[in-house]
């Protein structure tokens, strides 16, 4: 085992540039939050994490190979992979795995976004819905001090490997294995709640447990990947509202237990026309939150190369079965194939035009009100015209 993490003043230097390279992105950090950067380190979370490798995913420990590389990757400003399809990154063998990344350290940035926006002040009871790594956990329990904080996960390894390093630095949060949506304290109360994995829509459960005047931070997805992270104050009736950060967020789905893998089948070849747009709209994050808000809640999208190397998408409603593929081709407009009783592709066009109507609105200039019935999205144009979205 390496000396690297007995060596104070390399630690120390590591924290520094992590919180030099968060300062200089988009985030400006408070002296609270830069605190917590400075003083909470992020490799005892992170012991094993994986690297890609093609196609592979190869869990990277300090011992692997030149621990002065792995510890720059802990502490640069950049998301790290700590399970594929429910293998964390210390079970793997050393051939690694493959599948699809199920948790994460999430990028320190990111953090920092939406721990400023959950402005955390000592003695808050902070709820945490996702414990992961635990390096956010930690985060918030120098914020608001550790007997104030209350974290959950699904996975009963994270939640163990969790509580293990938070205790290891000295933090003793509340960590609980379940389900971060449904499995609150009972008669549990909070001033801040945060969420580290997307939801389509805020729990009802998470609005009952804030206190009136406490503040929501919470992801939210659809099927598109860029997702947005919601700011809402409780409010006396029971709502909560507020507004859309500026930050496009691709959060793994919460993990709930009830989810069920719904495939998109292959359309069939049959009656065609022209598209207007490429299914690679779709990829471009300043469009696809808004593209998001057109869409039906349980709309899939799968999305790959055709023979010929070009884009291919497919959206699927289950709801009704119909599918639609968009495909790129070599000359001329995307080629439209349609089954089942709807085109899925034509409102998606049709918000494109919406959307360059309206001048291509930013996301943070969008207003979001959540009641434990239904969740909706506001736009209000310079003008005063209010353009409204039930997501």
């Amino acid at each position: 085992m390496t000396d690297i993490l007995d060596d104070e003043q390399r630690l120390l230097r590591a924290r520094v540039s992590l919180t030099q390279q968060i300062d200089r992105g988009s985030v400006v950090l408070s002296s609270q939050l830069a605190g917590a950067f400075l003083n909470v380190p992020r490799h005892p979370f992170v012991p094993v994490f994986y690297r890609r490798e093609g196609e592979r995913f190869v869990p990277w420990r300090i011992t692997d190979r030149d621990a002065d590389a792995w510890l720059d990757a802990v502490y640069t400003d950049d998301s790290l992979i700590t399970e594929v399809d429910g293998v964390h990154a210390e079970q793997a063998g050393a051939r690694g795995v493959t599948g699809v990344p199920t948790s994460s350290s999430t990028a320190p940035s990111l953090m920092a976004d939406m721990l400023d926006a959950l402005d955390v002040n000592e003695g808050d009871e902070v709820y945490e819905a996702g414990a992961g790594s635990g390096y956010n956990a930690a985060m918030l329990c120098h914020l608001a001090g550790d007997a104030h904080v209350t974290t959950v996960d699904r996975s009963g390894t994270l939640a163990s490997l969790a509580r293990e390093r938070l205790n290891a630095i000295g933090f003793d949060p509340l960590v609980i294995h379940g389900d971060g949506a449904h499995d609150v304290p009972h008669d549990a109360m909070y001033d801040r709640i945060i969420a580290t994995a997307s939801v389509r829509r805020i729990p009802p459960l998470w609005l009952e447990r804030c206190r009136v005047g406490g503040i929501l931070v919470v992801p939210i997805k659809g099927t598109l990947a860029g997702g947005m992270i919601a700011r809402l104050t409780k409010r006396p009736d029971g709502t909560a509202v507020g507004r859309i950060l500026h930050t496009p967020a691709a959060f793994m789905p919460l993990d709930t237990g009830t989810e069920s893998e719904v495939r998109v089948p292959e359309i069939p070849e049959g009656p065609c026309g022209a598209a207007e747009l490429s299914g690679r709209v779709l990829d471009d994050w300043t469009f696809s939150f808004f593209a998001q808000l057109h869409m039906p809640h349980g709309l899939l999208r799968t999305y790959g190369q055709s023979a010929d190397g070009l884009h291919v998408t497919t959206l699927y409603d289950p709801a009704d079965g119909s599918a639609t593929r968009v495909e790129d081709l070599p000359e001329g407009a995307p080629l439209v194939t349609s089954t089942g009783p709807r085109d899925l592709w034509r409102p998606i066009e049709e918000a494109h035009r919406r959307w360059r109507r309206l001048n291509r609105p930013r996301r943070e200039w969008f207003g979001i009100e959540a009641t434990p019935a239904e969740q909706t999205v506001t736009y209000t144009t310079p003008d005063g015209q209010i353009h409204r979205w039930t997501t």
